[in-house]
């Protein structure tokens, strides 16, 4: 079933712009598949919906069923892509209030997010939230010493051991880490904890298919067996050098297009307030990726209709080095149709019979037309609708067109090596051995 389709309302782009493209996509192809398999190079998320580890994936499904039954909150340690990918699958198909709705309801533990950030607000207001709550944790890091998420585990372990006792403690706590080496790994079969493998040849934003995203997925209620066969239908769709017949590297050459034509960056727009978080994947993906070397597409994210009353004077007026990446949701799956009113006084008896998704369709297509005609230039990818299949695919198809993109503008995608700055200058603010003047 193809489930997903790319548009292009683009202006001031010619097919030739695109298609001097080709046989660089045909190499890099070529390139990405031979070292898919390397243990050394980070493109083992590529094969990842076909070769993941089957054991590993029955290990995370009954692990995550003994979660379900035993506690109220599952927090979730970890930050970038130890996190964003969980989030945007978990928020992105649950209810948009599943946090607030009674277990009975919710039928799975409520997901916290935690290690994301150094804030002591955020962190207290978790610690009271669970105080009368049964919880487990999930700490998720290759290293065990990424400041913001060993923080976070060290205090809510030592909670979560005052509460329990060491003994249960540690039947609480699931480590995704390094197969092999590292402070949690250590710390992991030091205390016996359950623990769940990163591969190796997997970086942490393009992680979401392996433990990192799934066991939290899992003890949510998301069925993971379908949002791999999602992600393993990308696999095969994809698996094209022809940059004619294969949409994703389609999508990654016309960025780079556009980007040579001074379009310097991309809105991710989505008119479904479900996907705020895969937007913040999104964003990491793409602006870890390509930012670097003083290249690459800023990339940012809007969703509407609510942003067009705040960005989107800017966007069809501002400067012009914008563009936009759509995605379009066919069918949303719940409608409510607009009543006839007698005294018409917000003079909206006009929209009488239509349904709240086709009124916000409408407002789709007229901000698509307006914006292509200010010269933004709008990418549409239409999904037939928001389910685990879709989901896996739309996450594969980015991953894999990130990639791309990044090769064409002569990058390396796979590395981040500006994010170590702050941290330098953090450590050495906070006296860290080692980081001295």
């Amino acid at each position: 079933m193809n489930n997903l389709k790319v548009t292009f309302k683009h202006t001031k782009l010619l097919d030739k712009n695109i298609a001097k493209y080709t046989e660089q996509v045909a190499q890099i192809h070529e390139e990405f598949h031979e070292k898919a398999k390397s243990k050394t190079e980070f493109l083992g998320w590529l094969e990842l919906p076909t070769n993941y580890d089957k054991r590993e994936f029955e290990k995370i499904k009954r692990e995550a069923e003994k979660v379900r039954t035993n506690a109220d909150v599952l927090l979730v340690i970890g930050i970038g892509g130890s996190y964003l990918g969980a989030r945007a699958t978990i928020e992105a198909l649950t209810s948009n209030f599943h946090t607030m709705l009674d277990k009975e309801k919710r039928n799975a533990p409520q997901i916290i997010f935690v290690g994301n950030n150094l804030n002591a607000s955020y962190i207290n207001d978790v610690i009271n939230y669970i105080e009368d709550k049964d919880f487990a944790i999930n700490v998720i890091s290759k290293s065990g010493t990424t400041t913001e998420p060993a923080i976070s585990f060290r205090i809510f372990r030592e909670i979560l051991e005052n509460k329990y006792g060491l003994a249960e403690a540690k039947k609480r706590i699931y480590a995704t880490t390094d197969a092999k080496k590292g402070a949690l790994k250590t710390l992991a079969e030091k205390e016996k904890y359950t623990t769940f493998v990163i591969p190796d040849n997997v970086g942490g934003r393009y992680s979401v298919l392996t433990p990192v995203g799934l066991f939290p997925m899992a003890v949510a209620g998301i069925d993971i067996e379908k949002l791999m066969s999602g992600a393993k239908l990308a696999q095969d769709k994809y698996n094209d050098e022809s940059l004619k017949y294969n949409e994703c590297y389609k999508y990654a050459a016309v960025r780079n297009a556009l980007y040579e034509q001074e379009k310097n960056i991309e809105i991710l727009v989505t008119y479904e307030p479900k996907l705020h978080y895969f937007i913040e994947w999104w964003k990491q993906l793409f602006g870890e990726s390509e930012g670097k070397e003083g290249k690459g597409i800023f990339p940012t994210g809007a969703e509407f209709t609510t942003d067009l009353h705040s960005l989107g004077q800017y966007i069809q007026e501002g400067r012009r080095n914008l563009f936009e990446t759509v995605i379009n949701i066919k069918n949303s799956g719940a409608d409510i149709k607009i009543h006839n009113d007698e005294d018409n006084l917000d003079g909206l008896n006009y929209l009488t019979g239509k349904s709240l998704d086709y009124i916000n369709r409408k407002a789709m297509e007229g901000t698509i037309d307006a914006h292509v005609e200010g010269d933004v230039p709008n990418i549409v990818i239409n999904i037939e609708k928001l389910n685990e299949e879709t989901l896996g695919h739309l996450i594969y198809f980015f991953e894999l067109a990130c990639a791309m993109s990044g090769k064409l503008l002569e990058i390396n995608p796979f590395n981040q090596p500006g994010v170590e700055k702050y941290k330098t200058n953090m450590f050495k603010l906070l006296g860290k051995p080692g980081y001295e003047e």
